[in-house]
């Protein structure tokens, strides 16, 4: 199967329009249900895949978010890459609402009700995660987001809280003393699947306003909010488009392609037949 590219939407992206020869497809997984049905179509003759992440119109809170089966399916449907839209808060005053960062570092700051790998359960595999995400396709999006016309920031830490509750001040304050850059709720439980999935990912994180730390951050009116995520969702569109022929000239496998060699720590013999089953699409090479 040739490579294809996934989406993943975050708030206010919910559907890519100008995709041609659409088909929807629910997936079974052996880690429970997608937050929706994949939609596949054409972008300029480049096959996209898209999962909207918390459902269309909204419907999961981000612990609620089933990531693994969300990765695996994208991995089941033949994608080797996935561009990765969040909206996010920014924790520095030079990123305004509106503007782009490509992020290259995350802060975890989940809790342990979120499933977060998937190698558990008799299996156990140890994978590098220094660079959190695909450096190839991390450039890719700075090229394509520069293009776009977007405020873009070249890199940037994205902390990645549990919610659905934002920060508090003191937090806020915490985040931006360790130099992080911006916060959300989603991305780094995704990079991390991705990465064991040995897919290629990378994040576009859209600033819709600065968080609590900020002084006359009260102020700011939902509506206010709104309309910098419609215009961020009009941004990162372009983006997407833009980005596709980029990837699609890529020569070669995508770069994470064999992220798993040589992270399987479990003899195989000793890997229950369950596991084998539900992980071979991913490291039956290996085993």
């Amino acid at each position: 199967m040739t490579t294809r590219i996934g989406v993943i939407g975050g708030s206010g992206l919910y559907e890519i329009e100008g995709l041609t020869d659409i088909r929807e497809y629910r997936i079974d997984t052996p880690f429970g249900d997608p937050s929706d049905t994949y939609v596949i179509g054409r972008l300029g003759g480049i096959e996209l895949v898209f999962l909207p992440r918390h459902g269309r119109g909204h419907r999961l809170n981000p612990s609620e978010v089933n990531y693994r089966a969300n990765i695996y399916g994208m991995k089941k449907l033949g994608v080797g890459w996935i561009v990765s839209i969040s909206a996010v808060g920014s924790l520095r005053e030079d990123i305004a609402p509106g503007h782009m960062v490509i992020i290259d570092q995350f802060i975890d700051r989940t809790k342990s009700q979120r499933a977060v790998t998937f190698y558990e359960q008799g299996i156990v595999a140890h994978i590098a995660f220094g660079d959190p995400v695909c450096g190839v396709l991390r450039g890719y999006l700075v090229q394509a987001a520069q293009a776009a016309g977007a405020v873009t920031h070249d890199g940037g830490v994205y902390v990645c809280m549990e919610g659905p509750q934002f920060s508090t001040r003191a937090e806020s304050n915490l985040y931006r003393s360790w130099g992080a850059h911006v916060i959300g709720m989603t991305n780094l439980t995704e990079a991390k699947l991705a990465r064991e999935a040995e897919i290629s990912y990378a994040t576009v994180a859209m600033s819709t306003d600065y968080d609590c730390w900020h002084e006359g951050h009260d102020d700011v009116t939902v509506e206010a909010v709104v309309a910098v995520i419609k215009a961020n969702v009009a941004r990162a569109k372009a983006i997407i488009a833009g980005v596709a022929p980029l990837i699609a000239a890529h020569e070669g496998p995508p770069p994470m392609h064999q992220a798993m060699k040589g992270a399987i720590m479990t003899a195989p013999h000793l890997i229950p037949a369950e596991r084998r089953a539900a992980l071979d699409l991913i490291i039956g090479k290996y085993l």
